[in-house]
């Protein structure tokens, strides 16, 4: 027999359905994953002992999984074992809105918000993989280039995955929406773009003679956005 394809949608469910605008949000995986994509950095929140934690951190997608480190040392591991429900988040401010009424003041943005069951990956082919991805995801094929993980570095990193049960995306992508009486008022209004530019790269001083730049480093060539060379670097991930 087949596997089921999944849907093209994550279900909706009181967890992720959209309370307000919900012109600006959708469900599809393919604009959930392509927020998540174009990201480096994510916000996982979770709640131990009542106390909530909003955690900043490295992370990648593997289909509807996703993964992210820590320390050994983290305050939240031994709530992992079993699995603790978490909301991991992403978002991208694009742009700054000025309209002629402080109300209508906004933001262009893309955010992404997934929940599901974060636990530890205490698989030991699992963890040997993430060890290699958290590296090949963002610059692929370069865990090949690099030494070998000491078991004293493997011990100390703990990896953390969840799978996507429920997710929504969020975009705002349009200019000044100001109440129709406003546009005749001799007020300035507009959009402010927001990109964030990679710039030209700064080697380690201590390089040896002769080592050139890997061909990887070649998705965050000076003047590109981030996005893009993030977007395009997943690409080849999951191709490679």
């Amino acid at each position: 027999m087949h596997a089921l394809a999944p849907s093209a949608e994550y279900p909706i469910t009181d967890r992720n359905r959209l309370k307000r605008r919900h012109d600006r949000g959708s469900y599809d995986r393919c604009s959930v994953h392509a927020i998540l994509d174009a990201a480096m950095l994510c916000h996982v929140a979770y709640v131990i002992d009542g106390q909530p934690f909003c955690t900043p951190t490295l992370f990648w997608r593997e289909g509807d999984m996703l993964y992210w480190h820590g320390s050994s040392a983290s305050r939240m591991l031994r709530h992992l074992k079993a699995g603790t429900p978490a909301c991991l988040t992403v978002s991208h401010l694009d742009g700054l809105v000025l309209a002629r009424s402080a109300f209508n003041h906004s933001a262009n943005y893309r955010s992404a918000m997934c929940f599901g069951t974060a636990r530890i990956v205490d698989d030991p082919e699992e963890k040997a993989a993430a060890m290699r991805a958290v590296v090949d995801r963002f610059y692929p094929g370069r865990s090949d280039a690099l030494r070998p993980l000491t078991g004293q570095e493997a011990k100390a990193t703990t990896f953390i995955g969840m799978e996507i049960e429920q997710a929504s995306a969020k975009v705002r992508a349009k200019g000044v929406a100001d109440d129709e009486e406003d546009y005749a008022l001799p007020i300035w209004a507009g959009v402010v773009p927001v990109r964030t530019v990679l710039g030209e790269v700064e080697p380690c001083p201590r390089l040896i003679d002769g080592v050139a730049p890997p061909p990887e480093l070649g998705l965050y060539r000076a003047g590109r956005s981030l996005d893009e060379g993030l977007t395009e670097a997943q690409h080849a991930y999951e191709e490679g």
